[in-house]
């Protein structure tokens, strides 16, 4: 919900009454309120989520290779038995709900030590209350091993003392690049809406519902199926309007998965 603090650091230059009222207007339109349908609206966005973290799961990618303009140049392995989520969870009761809105991606965890390139930023990350920007990093066997930022990295700093673990990725997200949130070119200031406007990645802890019988696993079976655990789990954005993605297969074929930033199955 808006709040004046929250409307007039997205809205700066505008009165309290005005931001608050044009960042009504912001999550109406991300969240699809606006259209004249928006449960039916919302209805076809959750299948389509739906249809692609299907794809992705009967294809059972054992890498994911991205490449863009900005020098991003990464692999990324996927455990055996990952397991792509998209929009809907299931509670105890066996009733499917959706737990964030707005909400874009569809997602899975990393192996732990399986990543390595050239990683670079796309958007503002807000760690805090403090912005850190224009990032880049090195992956090795899965840490970062080398990193900078041309604002707040002195922040960057601070999160990854946090945890040694914070230094491995956790989470893979998918999200289009053409996309209400996206479209929109807002800064939200609010992880939940800015990580919505674009494929993201997250450092830190991976969610044991991403991989096969994971939420039964021991945190040592955790750690044998290479799902990273940590104190952080801190989304960033690193998706742009021509970012590559090929999945490879077991038996090495391979598929293009996203196409100038958006998906291409």
């Amino acid at each position: 919900v808006p709040t004046k603090g929250w409307a007039k650091r997205v809205f700066p230059e505008l009165s309290e009454d005005e931001a608050v009222k044009k960042l009504w207007e912001a999550i109406f339109y991300t969240t699809r309120v606006d259209k004249e349908n928006p449960i039916e609206e919302w209805d076809k966005h959750v299948a389509e989520m739906d249809r692609n973290a299907s794809f992705l799961n009967e294809k059972k990618f054992v890498k994911l290779h991205y490449t863009n303009s900005k020098g991003t140049d990464l692999e990324v392995e996927l455990p055996k038995g990952h397991i792509w989520l998209s929009a809907g969870s299931t509670n105890a009761n066996n009733t499917v709900f959706i737990a964030n809105m707005p909400t874009e991606e569809v997602f899975t965890l990393p192996k732990k030590d399986g990543v390595n390139g050239k990683l670079f930023s796309t958007k503002p990350l807000n760690y805090g209350g403090n912005i850190i920007d224009e990032m880049e990093f090195t992956f090795k066997d899965g840490k970062v091993v080398e990193y900078d930022a041309k604002i707040g990295k002195k922040y960057l700093d601070d999160m990854f003392s946090v945890d040694e673990n914070g230094k491995y990725l956790g989470e893979v997200a998918l999200v289009p690049y053409d996309s209400p949130i996206s479209n929109s070119n807002i800064l939200f200031i609010n992880t939940l809406f800015d990580e919505n406007a674009s494929c993201h990645f997250a450092f830190g802890k991976a969610y044991p519902t991403c991989i096969e019988g994971g939420t039964e696993m021991t945190d040592e079976e955790l750690k044998a199926h290479g799902v990273n655990d940590a104190l952080i789990h801190e989304d960033f954005m690193v998706g742009s309007s021509d970012l590559s993605i090929i999945g490879i297969t077991e038996d090495g074929e391979e598929i293009e998965i996203f196409k100038d930033g958006n998906w291409a199955i």
